[in-house]
């Protein structure tokens, strides 16, 4: 009963969704009052009804209803609590409706916060957010109903993916769908923007917060797929240019140049066509990795597999939604003005630079994820394009991004000069003698490592050279009490921008000093790797709740020092019928000691392999550092919607209704 009211709840919530398209876009255009207050009540009755819809498919989840169908193919009643909870988004079905419901939550967010707004913008946003609503509401009914029935129910499921039972995965994709769908709040702004005819400061200041808060998730959301492609797939890397990782790093690179632009348009009223064009493009560039993830035409072990038939909807509602968002843009883009007028040496011009880098690295990802399948299909012709192509064509653009990013924040509004930057002469000379220092004691290796000292020490110290300079002249008390009042957002940027500099210093010395080592051992063997020794001490057979075990247990010395033990494990799930590995890693503030244990030879022993990853853990240090920073300019009061609103709005260029 309670699977079925959940049924009629996600029906009814798809018929609010068609009035809060209709009724409050004819209001604002008409300037009815009453037609355009339909608009946040709706929002609230929609997240209601899609609310409990996904209560009552958990409760069919946890309670192993195996009449289910879905249920009955990502569930088993041998499985923990938690990943049956996890089970709901686990599967093509269940993450749709995860998605509908963030996607109605971000709506009637800003029913509720957006009371400041001008009663047509915050109609049209909210029309255009329930139309992309409306859109995913069809697909999932029509083609992807979580809960269809089975006849005949089984006596227990079929099970979740083994890879997808565990905890780093039962929060990854919560956080990529909020970040994912985020964006479409950007998105309502944009398209709203453009029929309304006012792209303003104001409005640079509303669609910040949204576009920020999409940013962080999608950092904390990217961190931890990261983080547990690290330790669960067993192959010792954190990035592997997939394109399911892909399909969630190119939104965040449009997310984060669409967070820069947005300052443009609020501080300076510049910048305005591409900012909008950039709303757009981010929300596209979700959609795209929409299709990516569950059209079945690009291979991923992070895919939903699914029949392509599926894809060419959710490529429909892509061409509909960003093709007729950027052909609106099209008519209306060229009657944005911008007002401001800004020096070649400005935080402005810093800023489009900056903005720039980010897309053309954006495009890079994205023409090198495409590119197979646009071989096969115009060529006819199988084409892998792996990390070596993606590490040359991405890194130039990192590199220049990191020496430019600091840049806009101490450069000064609409013009500055030149001998302005000589304070950050000594900021670049200790990164270059760091650097230098850093390729005398490594011995003849690359220079990725020092160039990561270098970009990292730029962008950690610039960032708190650029906070210091914030606090005036005078004694070091006085400094330091304007440095506790400094806005919250000034102290998120100084953070983000650290954070990025740790990431990419984490990347470069992991890439460039790391050693490896695979040995067949017998229980008793030993293997030495640089300064460490390691000993199989024990291989034994564990009994887990859904699982068998091979658990190996490693010594490990470093200098002759107990380390300790480390427990390396190789499941072997029954009713999937599939393996996992579980590294065993001794975290360590500047390396991690990394053991796999692979399967029992032939001839005796065990293949095992050992990774000594320097500084591993500032890669996702640096991106908990740049979230925190998110959050923190997220909390200023400037920046909250209503905030803006009480700037005057002023018309530029669009003609007002």
């Amino acid at each position: 009963m309670i699977v079925e009211l959940g049924h009629f709840a996600l029906i009814t919530a798809f018929a609010v969704a068609i009035v809060q398209m209709v009724v409050p876009m004819i209001g604002a255009w008409r300037r009815w009052t009453g037609w355009m207050a339909v608009a946040s009540p709706a929002a609230t009755v929609q997240v209601l009804l899609v609310g409990f819809s996904f209560a009552a498919l958990t409760y069919a989840f946890v309670t192993s209803d195996f009449s289910l169908k879905l249920v009955t193919l990502n569930s088993h009643t041998d499985k923990p609590l938690l990943y049956k909870v996890t089970g709901v988004w686990g599967n093509h079905e269940g993450s749709l409706l995860l998605w509908v419901l963030i996607l109605a939550l971000f709506g009637a967010a800003a029913a509720w916060f957006g009371g400041q707004l001008p009663a047509t913008l915050k109609a049209r946003v909210l029309a255009v957010q329930a139309s992309v609503g409306v859109a995913f509401y069809a697909f999932i009914l029509f083609t992807s109903n979580p809960f269809e029935r089975l006849a005949v129910p089984p006596f227990n499921g079929e099970d979740l993916n083994p890879l997808l039972q565990d905890p780093g995965l039962a929060f990854h994709p919560p956080f990529l769908y909020l970040g994912y769908v985020g964006l479409s709040m950007a998105f309502s702004f944009a398209v709203a923007a453009l029929i309304e005819g006012r792209v303003d400061a104001a409005w640079g200041r509303w669609v910040r917060p949204w576009t920020l808060a999409a940013w962080l998730f999608l950092t904390i959301g990217i961190a931890l797929g990261s983080w547990w492609a690290y330790y669960e797939l067993g192959w010792g890397g954190f990035w592997f240019w997939d394109p399911v990782e892909n399909a969630s790093f190119m939104p965040w690179l449009i997310a984060a140049a669409l967070l820069h632009s947005a300052i443009v348009v609020e501080k300076r009223e510049a910048l305005k066509s591409w900012t909008i064009l950039l709303a757009i493009l981010a929300f596209g560039f979700s959609l795209i990795g929409t299709f990516i993830v569950r059209s079945g035409v690009l291979t991923s072990v992070h895919a939903f597999a699914n029949d392509p038939e599926r894809g060419v909807f959710i490529l429909l509602i892509l061409g509909v939604f960003t093709g007729g968002a950027l052909l609106l843009y099209a008519f209306r883009a060229q009657a944005l003005e911008a007002k401001g007028v800004f020096g070649v040496v400005s935080r402005e011009s810093a800023l489009v630079v900056n903005n720039l880098l980010l897309a053309v690295s954006c495009f890079v990802v994205f023409i090198g994820t495409i590119w197979p399948l646009v071989a096969e299909m115009a060529f006819d012709r199988k084409l892998s394009v792996g990390p070596p192509f993606f590490n040359a064509a991405f890194t130039p653009f990192v590199i220049a991004l990191a020496i430019v990013l600091p840049l806009g924040s101490i450069l000064p509004w609409k013009r500055g000069r030149w001998d302005g930057l000589r304070k950050m002469v000594p900021v670049a000379v200790l990164a270059l003698a760091l650097a230098g220092l850093t390729w005398a004691l490594q011995t003849g290796r690359s220079l990725g490592g020092p160039l990561g000292v270098a970009l990292g020490v730029w962008l950690v110290v610039v960032a708190g050279v650029d906070l210091a300079s914030r606090t005036g002249r005078g004694d070091l008390r006085a400094r330091l009490g304007r440095l506790t009042r400094l806005p919250r957002a000034d102290w998120g940027k100084a953070l983000a921008h650290g954070g990025l500099g740790i990431t990419i210093f984490g990347v470069a010395a992991l890439t460039a000093w790391q050693l490896e080592k695979i040995e067949v051992l017998d229980v008793g063997d030993r293997m030495l790797l640089g300064k460490y020794e390691i000993v199989l001490e024990d291989v034994s057979r564990v009994q887990g709740p859904n699982y068998i075990s091979t658990l190996a247990q490693m010594h490990v010395y470093e200098d002759g020092r107990d380390i300790g033990i480390l427990p390396a494990e190789k499941r072997i799930y029954p009713v999937a019928q599939m393996p996992t590995t579980e590294a065993g890693i001794d975290n360590g503030f500047t390396r991690d000691v990394y053991a796999v244990i692979g399967d029992a030879q032939q001839g005796g022993g065990f293949a095992v392999r050992v990774y000594i990853k320097p500084f591993a853990n500032w890669i996702w240090g640096g991106a908990i550092i740049m979230a925190l920073g998110g959050l923190i300019s997220l909390s200023d009061r400037r920046y909250r919607v209503a905030a803006g609103a009480k700037r005057k709005k002023v018309p530029a260029g669009l003609p007002a209704e």
